[in-house]
């Protein structure tokens, strides 16, 4: 690292939250100080591969290849010891979701096929029991933890594009052309979804909510991290964005419900039914021309095509039941709650 390299602090990330384990710890204070992580040796291969300190720690070291954090020396997205700690996380986070799914489809057709009939009974869906039960706070609580996704809406997907060719790579990048906002600032998915937030009285800073982002969730944005970080897993990366495209247009409207009879602001209810639309459209391009494009160039990727969709319903369906569990039990979904309009909590 040059002299120079070591005084450029990024200044437009997210401020670094507290430890919660030795692995996030040792990263925490790795990027404090600019010192090399330390912790046991075998910390990360005996680390819960869905717990917090395995996930927070994770999210810390992809964030670097976002817009870091504030403080931080931009340097460090490259530093060797921290690459080589998260190297040893992602082996035991890839590791438990090849094991949980190891009866998974390995077809594109058997993994979407059921993604693409809504099921007859709604009643265990999220977004239906928010649509017709929901209560304000919980479609506060809802956004807050959607938020350390969708303020980078569409990034980690990006990290495909240079990895396709011809009609893949077209499709790919008109999709995310739409949700970069199609030329215009003010229509960007993620700043759509910064006015929805500021609607439901939350805080719109990137990265404002990771502190209270359980492990559940960050498990959900790292796997698009994981898989867009990594060539060998660009299918992985291509099934994750299908399952999302597929699945979105339904979901969006349930919620662009929610959001109306909870009245929860003109912006709130617009980010959701702006993704009705653009997501129906989305989901042909992404099914005929992205996946169909990847498939011709290359058949022998199919499998990891069908393997990003399964990891991709399996931690939703993961974040689902966690939410649910703790309404259920009258309790807030995050780590701490977020105080109401009026301050209490």
């Amino acid at each position: 690292m040059t002299a120079s390299a070591a005084r450029t602090p990024s200044v437009v990330g997210a401020t670094l939250v507290e430890g919660r384990g030795p692995l996030s710890t040792a990263v925490v204070t790795s990027l404090r100080t600019g010192l090399p992580p330390v912790c046991a040796t075998d910390a990360a291969e005996v680390a819960d591969p869905w717990g917090e300190d395995l996930q927070l720690a994770l999210y810390l070291l992809y964030e670097l290849h976002y817009r870091c954090f504030d403080g931080v020396d931009d340097e460090r997205e490259w530093d060797p010891d921290l690459l080589r700690l998260r190297g040893q996380m992602e082996d035991r986070f890839l590791h438990a979701l090849r094991a949980d799914l190891s009866g998974a489809p390995t077809t594109v057709q058997e993994a979407l096929a059921p993604l693409l009939v809504e099921p007859v009974d709604l009643g265990d869906s999220l977004s239906h029991q928010l649509e017709k039960n929901g209560e304000l706070w919980q479609l506060r609580e809802y956004a807050a933890l959607r938020s350390l996704y969708h303020l980078k809406e569409a990034d980690p997907h990006a990290w495909v594009i240079p990895r396709l060719t011809g009609r893949a790579k077209a499709a790919m990048v008109a999709i995310e052309y739409d949700e970069f906002g199609a030329g215009r600032a003010d229509r960007i998915h993620a700043r759509l979804f910064a006015a929805l937030m500021e609607d439901l009285g939350l805080d719109s800073r990137y990265g404002r909510y990771l502190d209270q982002a359980p492990a559940p969730l960050l498990a959900t944005v790292n796997l698009m991290s994981l898989f867009g970080l990594h060539r060998a897993l660009r299918g992985a990366l291509v099934g994750h964005f299908a399952c999302v495209e597929v699945t979105s247009s339904p979901g969006s409207r349930r919620l662009a419900k929610a959001m109306q009879r909870c009245e929860a602001g003109q912006a709130a209810v617009h980010f959701y039914a702006e993704h009705v639309e653009a997501d129906a459209v989305h989901e042909q391009l992404v099914r005929d021309d992205v996946i169909g494009g990847l498939l011709a160039d290359e058949p022998g990727l199919e499998a990891d095509i069908a393997f990003g969709c399964a990891a991709t319903v399996l931690l939703e369906d993961r974040l689902s039941a966690f939410i649910k569990a703790r309404w259920g039990q009258h309790q807030s979904a995050l780590r701490t709650p977020t105080p109401s309009r009026d301050g209490v909590g």
